[in-house]
């Protein structure tokens, strides 16, 4: 049986599985189109439940009908409806992007506020969508703990918790505040393009020399590559 890790190697192999998924995926970003911090905090709300790539499909009708805050606010609940329609859940999504709109319109005159603190207080965002926000919208550092981070971050074996927030403060601590940003992308991708939750490409995965969940998926290199998506939005 091995010895437990250590706190610092546990840090230097995190640290070396973040510098060769930054090498892997040099253009990692946010997969939500945005113009400003109103619009990703409404496609990042809109993309529970379904994909970027739809989220984006519908971002440029939805703000040439509500480019700000106090348009949505004062929208028609039917045309809303009909314009997130796509993306299911149009009734609960309408309701919250009018809800947040008028809030933002009541105690922000309309702007998104660039604290955390503030943007948690918005109805329907929690601590993934405001950190979203903030690394996004106001380069602020965030770590954006979704279903693809925090399953590759218990992969990995940086933490074994399963609570987001908990997540989030296990895994911040291994890394400098000014990475954690881009560490979102980073997993995000890996575990969108290579990292599936059922069949991992793990025989195409450039950091499986440093992952405990190694043959978690196929090791064959040749299997492997005919699950690595080059997509990440679909």
């Amino acid at each position: 049986m091995p010895a437990p890790e250590s706190p610092l190697a546990l840090t230097r192999r995190a640290r070396r599985i973040e510098r060769v998924l930054a090498e892997t995926y040099p253009d990692a970003r946010c997969e939500l189109d945005f113009d400003d911090p109103f619009q990703l905090l409404v496609v990042t709300v809109l993309s529970a439940q379904t994909t970027d790539k739809r989220v984006n499909a519908v971002r440029p009708t939805l703000f040439a009908a509500y480019p700000d805050a106090r348009a949505m606010a004062a929208a028609d609940r039917e045309t809303l409806e009909g314009i997130v329609g796509p993306l299911g859940f149009f009734r609960a999504k309408t309701e919250s992007l009018l809800k947040l709109s008028a809030h933002l319109v009541e105690h922000h005159d309309g702007q998104v506020p660039g604290r955390l603190e503030d943007l948690v207080k918005l109805p329907g965002v929690g601590r993934k969508t405001a950190n979203v926000v903030l690394g996004n919208a106001f380069d602020v550092p965030g770590i954006t703990v979704d279903t693809h981070f925090g399953r590759l971050a218990r992969r990995f074996g940086w933490t074994e918790e399963t609570d987001p927030v908990k997540v989030e403060h296990a895994v911040g601590a291994l890394f400098p505040k000014r990475d954690w940003t881009m560490l979102s992308h980073h997993l995000i991708w890996h575990g969108r393009r290579r990292c599936h939750a059922q069949k991992p490409a793990c025989g195409a995965c450039p950091v499986a020399r440093w992952c405990p969940a190694y043959g978690a998926g196929p090791t064959d290199p040749v299997a492997a590559e005919k699950l690595v998506r080059t997509e990440g939005r679909a």
